[in-house]
């Protein structure tokens, strides 16, 4: 039994809520995946130490400005847990970050470098329109140099703040672009403008301009989004294939 601002939740209580919110199956997914890398982790004995979790103890602890060992006590309190149950979610966390880095750290610079396209990045401009027409009498002006792009972005553009900007996007990794739109753009110049381009409704036409390609390094971020995601499409799999032999 649990007790909240003292009232008494059974466990059962907090299993019909979760049914009742649709969560359970998540919870209960999230469970196996743990299991899963329990027993990878046994079978390849990995450990956590005591001393690696007093290490991200004391860094959480930090993080949450808890100098006092009071302070950390008054914290757990408030997240209804107990040390135990605190240094064993730490050794869970570690345990599956040493377990990913064992699966995949020989796969990110292989990886890297097979996708090393979608990690390059580029500072580009775009004008989104209603009408094909539209798109296609702006790209004309811009050729003939009777206005430039971000005039007519100013001038043109569906959206307010891309108005605002000049057609201003920013700059953003290709991945985080629309297949049709990222395309259209792998072949361009630099100030070269692309376009018309339908969108995927053929409701908006886009005009777009590449002011930079960045090409991507590996850094220390991007190795461990390639471990993250790597590890976590082996825990799907993993996960799949234990529903697929019930």
């Amino acid at each position: 039994m649990i007790s909240f601002l003292n009232i008494s939740i059974e466990p059962s209580e907090i299993i019909n809520f979760l049914k009742q919110q649709m969560l359970l199956k998540e919870i209960c997914q999230k469970i196996v995946y743990q299991k899963i890398i329990e027993k990878a982790s046994t079978e390849r004995k990995i450990v956590i130490t005591p001393e690696e979790i007093q290490t991200e103890a004391d860094s959480i602890r930090y993080g949450q400005r808890l100098e006092k060992a009071a302070d950390t006590l008054a914290w757990l309190k408030d997240q209804m847990i107990t040390m135990e149950d605190w240094e064993a979610g730490i050794k869970s966390y570690l345990l599956e970050k040493k377990l990913a880095e064992n699966l995949f750290a020989k796969d990110v610079e292989p990886y890297f470098a097979q996708n090393k396209l979608d990690f390059d990045q580029l500072v580009f401009y775009q004008i989104i329109v209603p009408y094909q027409r539209l798109a296609q009498e702006i790209y004309y002006q811009i050729e003939e140099e009777e206005i430039s792009f971000y005039e007519a972005a100013h001038l043109y553009d569906m959206d307010e703040q891309r108005r605002y900007h000049c057609g201003y996007e920013g700059k953003i990794g290709r991945w985080s672009l629309p297949a049709y739109l990222s395309e259209a753009i792998g072949n361009a110049n630099i100030g070269q403008v692309v376009g018309p381009i339908p969108s995927q409704d053929q409701k908006k036409y886009h005009l777009l301009m590449v002011q930079d390609f960045i090409p991507a390094e590996l850094t220390s971020e991007r190795y461990q989004y390639i471990i993250n995601r790597l590890f976590q499409e082996w825990l799907e799999g993993e996960f799949n294939s234990i529903v697929h032999n019930q």
